[in-house]
């Protein structure tokens, strides 16, 4: 047997069933086995694995036991004379493998092998070839050098910056997304080390592969996608810890020297801390100038306002300008928050939905005041008008000094062209139409130039100018029309065209696209989208703080009500503190799995049929439904019902 690939998949479903489809391309005419092994996954893969892939050697872990022990598992078992490490949320093309085992018979030096690997943006991913991370590799990489002069030899050791992704070279480091290895090296060498949990294992086996007496190479004749869903995380504290533990054991497993070790304990503390930072900052920077500002511009309206009519411009007590003008400012920004305001991507209507309802609450607010507190209506009605110029204000800069355009720019996104053949980019199309994407445009362009251009914009050759003349957010590629290689070949052309490129897999019911595996726009599932949308999202933690606030006042009534009083209570207080939801999914489902994540619920959708013991087809049925078609309604209606079983 030729090759033995192993991936190993951890809750990324539909990532590895197109990464299993390019894969199925590219071993036609070649002696292969696939092996999966999955790290105990919870979203739905294994189902998958079964019923679309039975030919692919499966093996399922009770637990998550990290990347290196779960290859070993496959390695041990493979048969091939080649062996590929691959991970899910790659793309392959048609002539990868076959190029690869030709390049290794070729060169028997070579124990292992990477390849050039692009991004979901088309944009050459650095980590493609690297550099032995001695002290000074390291000290540059962490302080910047090395991208302040990327195509140093000197200061980029660690990406080798002197050498081109255009040539095949020698490397020190092979990427762990795409190792191509000689079984004889290995039998040699020894496996991945188990002792790195995730990262490092790739940089201590190719440091190995070099001992015994082998070449690593960095192989430039064909390329791959690596949607790389670790880049979403790297602000992590997480990830920082365990990468640069990482880089800690490999330093004191084979460097035997503490100087390396001390910097790398240092770079820990001083990512960490940076990045603990920078989490808290992005997350309460806008709030926090939201009040300033608001209560700023309060302030001065209250002095304008009592100088001009009241001829006196300290006519309000202090207390005013210390109590009531904050409150007003918390009120309004927690309106605007319900109604979507503080989303990544602002609407104009979203906040003045939030400041109209605020300055209706603060009205109501008012008008249930004692008269001698009631001190003005029209500082009202003025701070809510005031407040919504300042929001979009704050708004309307911040996009322009983070991304050069507004918040309020129409979202390109919203515009796509389907490139494909009549049939599947009307299927495409139909799918996108599902989604809680609402396109504002969808053009078709043809493989073929030869198209009928009564439906077709053009074809793929003309697809830069398509893209200025209809201003194209997105490109969506149809798997089943058009092969890899030319996939890969106009993402590397648009590359700097500032368009998104997504991948639609043939006979399957999500498009794949993104940069990385971890943002929401990564899958548009399209039989289940509603529920996991951001405001629905928002609206039903909302109801679930309500509800939760309401129960626990009336706790001393409710223990007489609920079913069981101690789990009724403690039920709320987990639902306060965003441990588990009020409505939910009924976990009998087989295939819950499948559906959008959701906290562990309370009471499920299921519990509103009484009298009935419904299958378990009834409850996925069920779930399906509540998941796809969420309405808040739902929620409360089932809440209403049940609420003695809470």
């Amino acid at each position: 047997m030729d090759l033995s690939i192993v991936i190993v998949n951890y809750n990324v479903e539909h990532f590895l069933e197109h990464c299993l489809k390019s894969v199925e391309k590219a071993l036609k005419g070649i002696d292969a086995e696939i092996f999966v092994v999955d790290n105990n996954s919870v979203d739905g893969s294994v189902l998958m694995l079964k019923e679309k892939f039975p030919d692919v050697k499966l093996i399922e872990n009770t637990e998550n036991v990290g990347f290196a022990k779960a290859n070993n598992q496959a390695i041990r078992l493979s048969q091939g004379r080649y062996v590929l490490l691959l991970n899910p949320d790659t793309v392959v093309n048609e002539d990868s493998f076959s190029k690869c085992i030709a390049f290794m018979d070729s060169h028997p030096d070579a124990g292992g092998l990477g390849v050039k690997m692009i991004d979901g943006q088309g944009k050459i991913l650095k980590e493609s070839k690297r550099g032995f991370p001695t002290p000074w590799v390291c000290f540059c990489k962490m302080s910047g050098l090395a991208s302040l002069f990327p195509n140093s030899q000197k200061y980029c050791g660690y990406y080798m910056g002197h050498l081109s992704y255009e040539q095949t070279n020698k490397v020190d480091i092979l990427a762990g997304a795409y190792m191509f290895l000689r079984k004889e090296c290995l039998d040699k060498c020894g496996l991945l080390d188990e002792t790195f949990f995730m990262y490092g294992e790739d940089i201590d086996l190719s440091y190995r592969i070099t001992l015994a007496g082998y070449n690593n190479y960095y192989f430039a004749d064909t390329q791959i996608i690596h949607y790389k869903g670790e880049s979403t995380k790297k602000g992590s504290l997480n990830y920082v810890y365990t990468f640069y533990n990482a880089m800690d054991i490999f330093a004191r497993k084979h460097m035997k020297t503490r100087s390396l070790s001390l910097l790398l304990k240092c770079a820990i503390w001083f990512k960490a801390s940076f990045s603990f930072l920078k989490r808290i900052l992005n997350n309460v920077f806008l709030p926090l100038t939201d009040f300033v500002l608001l209560y700023l511009s309060f302030y001065l309206s209250e002095r304008i306002w009592a100088s001009a009519y009241w001829n006196n411009p300290d006519y309000y007590p202090s207390h005013y300008s210390l109590v009531a003008l904050p409150l007003y400012a918390l009120i309004i920004m927690f309106s605007v928050y319900i109604f979507g305001g503080y989303e990544k991507k602002s609407r104009t209507y979203k906040l003045l939905y939030g400041v109209f309802t605020g300055m209706i609450a603060l009205l109501v607010f008012y008008s249930l005041m004692p008269a001698e507190m009631r001190y003005s209506r029209a500082m009202v009605i003025i701070c809510s008008i005031v407040s919504f110029f300042v929001l979009g204000a704050v708004r309307y800069l911040r996009g322009l000094l983070l991304s050069k355009r507004t918040d309020f720019d129409n979202d390109t996104i919203s515009r796509y062209v389907i490139i494909g053949d009549k049939e599947e980019t009307e299927r495409v199309a139909n799918l996108l139409k599902k989604t809680n994407l609402h396109p504002e445009f969808i053009g078709m362009i043809s493989t073929d130039k030869r198209c009928d251009r009564t439906y077709f914009l053009g074809n793929v050759s003309q697809i830069s100018d398509i893209i200025r003349i209809y201003k194209i957010g997105e490109i969506i590629f149809c798997a089943k029309s058009i092969a890899q290689n030319e996939i890969i070949n106009i993402m590397n052309g648009l590359s700097k065209a500032n368009v998104k490129f997504t991948i639609a897999p043939e006979v399957s019911n999500f498009i794949i696209g993104s940069n990385s595996i971890n943002t929401p726009t990564d899958a548009y599932v399209v039989t289940v989208n509603a529920i996991s949308s951001e405001s629905n999202r928002r609206v039903k933690r909302l109801i679930d703080l309500c509800f939760s606030f309401f129960l626990l006042i009336l706790s001393p009534v409710m223990i007489f009500i609920y079913k069981k009083p101690l789990r009724g209570i403690k039920n709320v207080c987990l639902i306060l503190l965003s441990l588990k939801t009020f409505v939910g999914y009924n976990y009998a489902d087989t295939k819950v799995g499948e559906l959008p994540k959701q906290k562990k619920s309370v009471i499920s959708v299921s519990d509103n049929i009484k009298n009935i013991n419904p299958d378990v087809e009834t409850i996925h049925r069920l779930n399906l439904l509540y998941a796809r078609n969420y309405d808040v309604k739902t929620d409360i209606d089932t809440i209403l019902k049940n609420f003695r079983n809470i």
